[in-house]
């Protein structure tokens, strides 16, 4: 159902930027939908499917429509939905995925070291990052998920920002956006919900645990600004 393109007959408006609605299916069934823009919208709306929300206590689902080239994340989305009354949300499913995160890197008389970890839903080395919050900048939210999954207070570095947009199962379609940091301890405390194991390596042993394109471009642009950075 993600992804999929629809015409909702509008029922009315809800809030500002809420309406609700629904659609026919392929087998004559309507489905009720509810439709989130910025933009008005009058008796029909024309979008994509860009989440799909079960309700609590049956097995429920209504989908959650926006016009093309209008993006909306999982807490924008939860934040206009809590304006329905008696909606009551138990999962969603949404379309488009948004985490950030850093690159680490710590400076002793070794040299510079670079932080790698392992979560419980990967099978590789990779950078610490989580799913941005209601209202946060992409600088918070890499801060926050830092300290969250390792404990560690960093500085994010100016002038540094990668974008990684992949579809990595189904029609999800992913963003991530990598920093570069600087920790000033390299006492690392593994969340155990998160994250399996970490370790701190050099650029080099880095490229080789890293196995994804998007993952070694990073480390390239970063080792060029951590030589300035000393």
């Amino acid at each position: 159902m993600l992804a999929r393109k629809v015409r909702v007959n509008l029922f009315g408006q809800l809030e500002e930027e809420l309406y609700s609605g629904y659609f026919t299916d392929d087998n004559g069934e309507n489905i009720k939908a509810y439709v989130i823009s910025k933009k008005p919208q009058e008796y029909t709306s024309s979008g994509q499917v860009v989440a799909v929300i079960t309700l609590e206590g049956s097995d429920e689902q209504r989908v959650v429509v926006a016009p093309d080239r209008e993006i909306y994340y999982e807490p924008q989305i939860l934040n206009i939905l809590k304006s329905v009354s008696n909606l009551r949300v138990s999962s969603i499913n949404c379309l488009y995925e948004k985490s950030c995160g850093a690159l680490i890197f710590y400076r002793n008389k070794q040299g510079v070291r670079v932080l790698l970890v392992k979560n419980h839903n990967g099978r590789y080395w990779s950078f610490p990052k989580g799913h941005i919050e209601l209202n946060e900048t992409e600088e918070e939210t890499a801060v926050r998920e830092i300290k969250e999954e390792t404990n560690l207070d960093v500085k994010i570095i100016d002038g540094f920002r990668e974008v990684s947009d992949y579809c990595p199962f189904g029609n999800i379609k992913k963003r991530v956006v990598f920093f570069l940091a600087q920790a000033f301890t390299d006492d690392v405390v593994d969340q155990a919900e998160e994250i399996d194991s970490h370790m701190w390596v050099d650029i080099q042993q880095a490229r080789k645990n890293c196995t994804y394109d998007n993952d070694l471009r990073v480390i390239d642009k970063a080792e060029l600004l951590i030589n300035q950075c000393k």
